[in-house]
């Protein structure tokens, strides 16, 4: 008993725990990318009606989507760089088609004013901000467990007690970020 009481103090737990955090802040930025992916497909609909000759745009923002939806990083694989940097570039097509999409609907002044498409607009401008949040509890989440995994008494523990503990991916910048959007009226 002795053993167990001096163990959990120690710091055994914080490994799993760590890693827990982690993969719970990973399920939500999962969400909000759901969330997106969701709403796309109404704001795709919304602008068709409006801007039929902007095809181009529209089919782009759907393969982006599509392909976005097809690849899957899960919780259990998020130690995989490839596989991370795969569904991250997908993501950031997706960001891309999205950002085209919305500077195209600029030039359509009665869409712009349409109640349905403003709904949405609003909706998706929303959930980018919670794709945001996500990403940075993401973020925070991977840093303390990576923390653990790197420093002492973690890096004992996880060699002695967690073997299998492997560093967490964390997302970088997309290339281009540091620019500020070009805005022309």
């Amino acid at each position: 008993m002795v053993l167990s009481l001096g163990l959990s103090a120690c710091g055994i737990n914080n490994v799993p725990t760590l890693e827990e955090q982690a993969k719970s802040a990973w399920s939500e930025v999962q969400n909000q990318y759901q969330r997106r992916a969701d709403l796309i497909p109404n704001l795709v609909e919304t602008v068709k009606g409006f801007a039929r000759q902007e095809q181009e745009v529209l089919t782009q923002v759907t393969e982006a989507r599509a392909r976005a939806s097809q690849i899957q990083v899960d919780a259990s694989t998020v130690t995989d760089p490839e596989q991370f940097r795969r569904f991250q570039e997908a993501q950031n097509q997706l960001s891309g088609a999205l950002g085209r999409l919305l500077a195209t609907v600029e030039r359509y002044p009665e869409l712009k004013s349409n109640a349905n498409f403003l709904a949405l607009q609003s909706q998706l401008e929303g959930t980018e901000n919670r794709i945001a949040v996500a990403r940075r509890d993401y973020i925070e989440a991977v840093r303390a467990y990576n923390t653990e995994l790197r420093t002492i008494p973690g890096r004992w523990i996880a060699a002695i007690v967690y073997p299998e503990a492997e560093p967490m991916q964390t997302f970088t910048a997309t290339a281009g970020a540091e620019r500020p959007p070009e805005v022309k009226f």
